[in-house]
């Protein structure tokens, strides 16, 4: 008789080292619903030794040179990629993604992103300006705010926003903050580090319209906004969640995606063949089904998904937290539906008649990270793209990323920018230096 499995605990690291934690946190596999690792339950007893490991790793960090700093990130990729496998197996239970996606996005990516950056470093340039008639010389510096890898430079602590974020954010010693997450939880950052004066980065929700006008490459359009409502269960801060189609193809539109949205295989995140795994947690799940419910009390129509398919799954994920890809059609604008980020695999569909129309209409709504518009009128692309309240425009394709350019949303939906240029400004403190002759 095989005994209990051992679940895996982690540590926080700090100063180099693994470092065990007085209390834990249960983590489930979102696929299963199992306990199968503990977490630290971090406080801020556990944040000071960070920060204070921090503090004294800086200085040697930061005197570091370019190439110095850019061979170790360009060490770290090599890392990743090595154990790409492992980490994307990680991955995939903790978050209960595909394990296809992981391998093919999540970890390459990260691997990617060392690689940029440790190139970028090596090209910043700083400014110099002259004033002959009073003998000075300006020019700037930058330096560092944060630090990067021997011990003590990074420092990982897991724990609850109520107590280790909040330590986090509200530490003297801790200049900056870069957070992905909720508008809600973004709030309470600026209210705690506000005392501080510390520079924040916020990136956050979105409510992502796509507008797909009458001259649309349907064969080209539909599959890529299936995917951009739908890849990671949805939970992707750029995924698509208002579909605004022209009226003259909304019937079209509306039939063929269905069909297409009804082909994605849910399942284990193991299995190859699945299109979509497990949402992060039950309580997430039971929110999003809660979107579909009240979209169907107010006499919207569900037309794929919760509530009208059969969920069929292997025996070892029935107490998974699945669902199903959705839509709903016939759904108001001022519905939470349209206006409240879901972070699920649920999209609304809704049409439209004119230009001006659905441009007032996809900016209706508190948040403006990206959108996405499906046009062959270049004209109208242009147009359209800059009056849209977003941060991020696509045309004609979906989660095209470029590390030069600025990533980041308007108004709920965040402040700040990164990017090569973005982020090396963030991270560093500009500093003028005169001289007079």
């Amino acid at each position: 008789m095989a005994g209990p499995k051992t679940l895996l605990v982690l540590e926080n690291f700090i100063n180099g080292k693994f470092v065990p934690c007085p209390s834990y946190i249960d983590s489930y596999d979102p696929s299963t619903g199992d306990v199968y690792c503990r977490v630290p339950d971090s406080g801020k007893e556990e944040v000071e030794v960070a920060v204070t490991a921090a503090r004294d790793a800086f200085l040697g960090w930061s005197s570091k040179s370019p190439q110095e700093r850019s061979q170790i990130m360009n060490k770290l990729a090599d890392l990743i990629e090595h154990d790409l496998e492992a980490f994307a197996q990680a991955e995939s239970k903790d978050q209960g993604k595909t394990i296809t996606f992981a391998r093919t996005v999540d970890i390459p990516r990260a691997a990617y992103n060392f690689r940029f950056f440790a190139y970028s470093v090596l090209h910043h340039t700083t400014e110099c300006t002259q004033m002959d008639h009073m003998d000075c010389m300006h020019y700037t510096v930058r330096t560092p705010v944060g630090i990067g890898i021997p011990p003590g430079v990074v420092n990982i602590v897991f724990g609850t926003g109520p107590k280790a974020g909040r330590a986090i954010v509200s530490h003297p010693d801790v200049p900056l903050i870069s957070f992905t997450g909720s508008t809600l939880t973004a709030q309470h950052i600026r209210e705690r580090s506000a005392p501080h004066c510390k520079k924040l980065s916020l990136e956050l929700g979105g409510k992502n319209p796509a507008i797909i006008f009458e001259d649309a490459n349907l064969d080209q359009c539909i599959p890529t906004t299936v995917r951009s409502s739908f890849a990671n269960q949805g939970e992707i801060c750029l995924c698509t969640s208002r579909i605004f189609v022209q009226r003259s193809i909304y019937n079209e539109f509306l039939k063929r995606f269905v069909e297409e949205a009804r082909k994605w295989k849910v399942g284990s995140p193991s299995d190859p063949t699945s299109s979509m795994g497990a949402l992060i947690s039950k309580e997430h799940l039971e929110k999003v089904k809660n979107y579909v419910k009240k979209a169907r009390a107010e006499g919207a129509r569900i037309l794929c998904g919760e509530g009208v398919d059969s969920l069929v799954l292997p025996t070892g994920n029935q107490n998974g937290y699945f669902m199903l890809p959705t839509v709903i059609a016939e759904v108001k604008d001022e519905s939470c539906c349209m206006q409240e980020e879901i972070f699920g695999p649920v999209t609304c569909v809704v049409l439209f008649d004119t230009e001006e129309e659905v441009i007032k209409r996809a900016n209706g709504v508190k948040y403006g990270l990206a959108a996405t518009i499906w046009s062959s009128d270049v004209g109208r692309v242009h147009r359209v793209a800059k009056r849209l309240q977003a941060g991020l425009v696509w045309t004609n394709c979906w989660l095209v990323r470029e590390l030069n350019l600025p990533f980041g949303g308007m108004k709920a939906s965040g402040i700040g920018r990164e990017g090569a240029k973005e982020s090396y400004e963030f991270f560093t403190e500009v500093k003028t230096i005169t001289i007079k002759h």
